[in-house]
């Protein structure tokens, strides 16, 4: 009998879990149907991506759209806008909104809301704080929800949980694995009044040094082996924490920020300078060397963007009372590939680290692969495309980027999110129509 799909891929290159290899992707009521699916099969539509390749659908795990928010600076309709031009089928995004999303009324707007407005599929934090321990399990369990969120150390906005009698009761409230912002916030306040006001930006690595994330992460680990609550360590920027890191992976997994994988101090700060300032810092090129080791051996689990817009004010004002925080959603995958042709890494563990690993860590249903009964989400890209960033292609209304100016070889070409064409050739199809996604 004649197969027949909703939509065919025809000749792509395509990155599976076992390996690579050229084939046709039959797809069926937004699902990954078949690989291999033969000439003979039909569709409604045929696309011919012959000569691209063809990665499972990649995915952001750490963005903040700020949303409750100032829409001048990003909202979720622009923020996912601009994800599906960058190649991302889906992202996760950060609770420190304004007001924060800490509860069970601002999470069900926010679910409506998100489900209305986005362009690709997302999944939402819940803010822990010294206040709502109480109500964390009925949370982690809403629809939508990817993980509890706790700032260990401040950062922008005002959610805040740095004692360790605080800390223990939100990992002893519910049971999934809790993401943290890892940094010790005791040692951040005793160190301030050691810098002032209009100091060179790059003070801003030496203020939150490497002692300050290496013992809030060392803190953590503790907490979370005697409570046993499994940890996700976002944004890891030292060498000191990878090495530690290695030695728990029973406990904790890993995340590392491409700003991490492809900034150093003191170049960052001297080409940048506020626009190079984000927590916790970029830091020298004995960091960024050791966090590609760690993503050779396996050590880190997932990358990604920390895309934290602020406007161009709020980023230019005197050191330390600029806003910390890079933009990244739309730069993330260009930037990675980038790397791939550098030799760094390859489409394989790319896909792992931006697909598999966030799949895997956050436990989302029917996303991390190519793989029949999968969500049929893919990321097409044209490995050797070369283009520079430039600020008229970006979609956030901030309107800037750390890597404006990079001429960066490998392109994502089209996005495509449970079988709809949403991007192709830098143009944004249809409607939003992103879902929240489901995770276990």
């Amino acid at each position: 009998m004649r197969e027949t799909f909703d939509l065919i891929l025809r000749g792509g290159h395509a990155v599976l879990p076992w390996g690579e290899e050229t084939t046709d992707i039959g797809i069926s009521a937004g699902r990954i149907a078949a690989l291999g699916v033969g000439a003979a099969a039909s569709a409604a539509r045929t696309i011919d991506v012959g000569g691209l390749i063809v990665l499972p659908g990649l995915i952001d795990p750490h963005v903040h759209l700020r949303d409750p928010g100032d829409p001048t600076v990003e909202s979720i309709p622009s923020g996912t806008r601009a994800a599906v031009l960058g190649g991302l089928a889906a992202v996760f995004d950060m609770p420190n909104t304004t007001p924060p999303l800490t509860d069970a009324e601002r999470l069900a707007w926010k679910q409506s809301y998100a489900e209305r407005s986005s362009w690709c599929d997302v999944g939402l934090y819940v803010g822990a704080t010294k206040m709502n321990a109480a109500g964390l399990a009925a949370l982690e369990a809403a629809r939508g929800v990817c993980a509890i969120k706790v700032f260990a150390g401040s950062s922008t906005g005002d959610l805040l949980v740095e004692d360790d009698v605080s800390l223990e009761r939100v990992m002893r409230a519910g049971r999934r694995r809790i993401a943290y912002h890892s940094e010790d916030e005791y040692r951040l306040r005793a160190r301030r009044a050691l810098f002032h006001t209009g100091e060179p930006y790059f003070r801003h690595m030496e203020w939150r040094d490497e002692e300050t994330a290496f013992l809030g992460t060392r803190r953590l680990l503790a907490l979370a082996h005697e409570t046993g609550r499994p940890a996700h360590i976002l944004h890891v920027s030292t060498a000191e924490e990878l090495a530690f890191l290695r030695q728990h992976k029973e406990i904790a997994s890993v995340e590392v920020l491409v700003n991490h994988l492809s900034q150093a101090a003191p170049e960052a700060y001297e080409t940048l300078g506020a626009y190079a300032v984000m927590n916790p810092p970029i830091r020298g090129r004995r960091h960024l060397d050791a966090a590609w080791a760690a993503i050779a051996d396996g050590t880190v689990d997932t990358v990604g963007s920390d895309h934290a817009p602020h406007s161009r004010p709020a980023k230019e004002s005197p050191w330390p009372d600029c806003a910390a925080g890079l933009t990244g959603v739309q730069t993330l995958v260009p930037v990675m590939l980038d790397h791939v042709n550098a030799g760094r890494l390859s489409l394989s563990r790319l896909a792992d680290l931006m697909c598999a690993g966030p799949a895997r860590v956050y436990g989302a249903r029917g996303k991390g692969r190519i793989a029949a009964g999968y969500d049929a989400d893919f990321t097409v890209i044209d490995l050797h495309r070369r283009r520079r960033v430039e600020e008229g292609w970006l979609a956030s209304p901030c309107g800037w980027s750390p890597f404006t100016g990079a001429v960066l070889e490998g392109w994502p070409v089209m996005t495509i999110v449970r079988g709809r064409v949403v991007m192709r050739e830098d143009e944004v199809l249809g409607e939003p129509a992103g879902r929240l996604i489901s995770f276990d």
